[in-house]
């Protein structure tokens, strides 16, 4: 294996750094289709556009070579060799440290098959270990039922619902925000609270 910035190993799947020779194949997932059946579950309310391989791999070589840490806020999801998704965080508000995490699986063969919620387990993880969080949020939205599942297994509660804020196809679905707090990731007592 080449050698990464970031390798997270979990029980399906490898959460790695992207590096420029991915970016064709990575293109590929998020371009290769007109209509790609993925967006119509990652904010489907958000128009899709397609980027020319030139302006992506612009885009992606500047963020790979960040000095300001910005290259490992999306690492790529790995099974049997192939790139099949990324994982992403963001910052909300970072001065409070409101970080919320994202994740895609492009290619519809490797849906509810528990790939998802194994790369978001030890995303999240690497997160809490890495960053001073005291709370990871995911934000979806009641049409995406499979990612509302995942959350939950993986012990998130929903936080907040925004109800009717997001039309698709022309009906109304309500934007979910879903959290786990760094004590219940991790199983702690909590004495007393910190800020730091």
């Amino acid at each position: 294996m080449r050698d990464y910035r970031t390798v997270l190993r979990a029980d399906r799947v490898i959460v790695r750094s992207m590096t420029e020779e991915d970016l064709q194949t990575l293109h590929q997932l998020i371009y290769g289709e007109k209509e790609p059946e993925w967006k119509k579950w990652d904010a489907p309310y958000f128009p899709y556009t397609q980027v020319k391989y030139e302006d992506f791999a612009k885009r992606e070589l500047k963020r790979l070579t960040d000095e300001e840490g910005t290259q490992e806020s999306r690492l790529l999801i790995e099974l049997n060799g192939e790139i099949v998704g990324i994982v992403s965080y963001y910052w909300e508000h970072e001065p409070s440290k409101w970080l919320e995490v994202g994740i895609v699986i492009y290619n519809p063969q490797y849906w509810s098959g528990g790939y998802g919620t194994d790369a978001l387990r030890v995303w999240i993880t690497h997160l809490f270990n890495k960053l001073p969080l005291a709370r990871v949020g995911l934000t979806t939205w009641s049409g995406n039922t499979r990612m509302m599942r995942a959350a939950e297994k993986l012990g998130m509660q929903v936080e907040g619902r925004m109800r009717k804020c997001r039309i698709y196809q022309g009906e109304y679905y309500d934007s979910i925000r879903m959290g786990v707090l760094r004590e219940e990731w991790f199983g702690e007592q909590v004495v007393g609270t910190s800020i730091s």
